[in-house]
C-alpha cells in the first residue's frame, strides 16, 4: 500500500485543446498511404534494441501528446525519419480510429514508444477509481491491439494528479519539459527556445501532435540538430529510463521530468 499524501493539483503545464475530442480521420487515400507506410516500417522494423549501460552519454526523449491522428502526427514522423531518431507518443484512446492506428502503427515499427495519455483527457482528480481505471485500461488496450505493446508509462492530463490516481494506475507518471506548444500564440522560434533552454542530460521533452499543430512540426527542423549538436542522443522514455539505470517503477510516486529524478515533480 503505498503511502498517504494529500491531492495535487499542478498548473496546466501541459495543457491541450485535444480535450477528450476524436481526431480528424483522413480520407480513403490517406488511410492506404499511411497503411503503406506502416507496412513498410513494419518489413523493415527497427524496434530499438537496449545497449549497455556505459554505451550511453548524453541523452534525452522527445515526447509528444494528444495523437494519434492522420494530419499531424505523421508529418512529426516524417521529421523523426529524416532526422533519423525516435521519440514517445502519449496517446489518448478516443483518437485511436482505424485511420489513426495505421500511423501510431508506423511510429512503432520506426522505434517510437506508444504510451497512455488517458481515454478523453479528463482531470482525473474528479474521478472515482473505478472511473480512472477504464479510462487507462481503454486506451491501453487499444494500443496493445494496433501494436501488440501495452504501454509502460502515463502521462496524466493537465498534470493533474491526487493519490488516487498513484493507487490506480501501475504505470509511472510523465511530465516533462515543455514549450507551451498547445498555444498557436507561441511561434515557432519560441517553441525553439523553450525547449533548448530546458534541456538536460536525461530529460523529458513535452511536445504535442494535436491536429494542427504545424509549428511544433517546423520547430523539430531546428530543435534536433541542435540538440544533436550538443552532444544528444535521443531515445525513447524506455531507453531512457535504461540509460541512467533508473528502474521502470509502477508503484513510484514521481511525476518524473528527467529519469534521474527523486522528488515528487521536477
Amino acid at each position: 500500500m503505498k503511502k498517504v499524501l494529500k491531492t495535487i493539483l499542478m498548473g496546466a503545464v501541459a495543457f491541450s485543446l485535444a480535450m477528450g475530442v476524436g481526431c480528424v480521420t483522413g480520407e480513403n487515400s490517406s488511410l492506404e498511404k499511411e497503411s503503406s507506410k506502416a507496412e513498410d516500417s513494419s518489413s523493415q522494423n527497427k524496434r530499438r534494441q537496449l545497449r549497455d549501460k556505459s554505451d550511453y552519454g548524453k541523452v534525452i526523449a522527445l515526447t509528444f501528446d494528444d495523437g494519434p491522428n492522420t494530419d499531424t502526427t505523421p508529418l512529426v514522423l516524417d521529421k523523426l525519419e529524416e532526422h533519423g531518431i525516435v521519440a514517445s507518443f502519449f496517446v489518448i484512446g478516443n483518437n485511436i480510429t482505424d485511420e489513426s492506428a495505421e500511423v501510431m502503427k508506423r511510429a512503432y515499427n520506426m522505434g517510437c514508444d506508444i504510451e497512455n495519455h488517458s481515454q478523453s483527457h479528463p482531470d482525473m482528480t474528479k474521478m472515482t477509481a473505478e472511473e480512472i481505471k477504464a479510462e487507462i485500461d481503454f486506451t491501453s488496450d487499444k494500443v496493445e491491439e494496433a501494436v501488440g505493446e501495452r504501454p509502460q508509462f502515463f502521462r496524466p492530463p493537465y498534470i493533474a494528479v491526487n493519490q488516487t490516481m498513484f493507487d490506480v494506475i501501475d504505470m509511472p507518471f510523465i511530465c516533462g519539459y515543455g514549450a507551451e506548444d498547445y498555444n498557436n500564440a507561441i511561434g515557432v522560434e519560441e517553441r525553439v527556445e523553450k525547449v533548448l533552454a530546458q534541456a538536460r542530460d536525461g530529460g523529458i521533452i513535452l511536445l504535442h501532435d494535436m491536429n494542427g499543430n504545424v509549428q511544433t512540426v517546423e520547430a523539430l527542423d531546428k530543435i534536433i540538430p541542435a540538440l544533436k549538436e550538443q552532444g544528444y542522443e535521443f531515445v525513447t522514455i524506455t531507453e531512457l529510463f535504461h540509460a541512467k539505470g533508473v528502474a521502470i517503477d509502477p508503484d513510484s510516486e514521481i511525476i518524473y521530468s528527467y529519469a534521474e529524478q527523486t522528488e515528487m515533480y521536477g
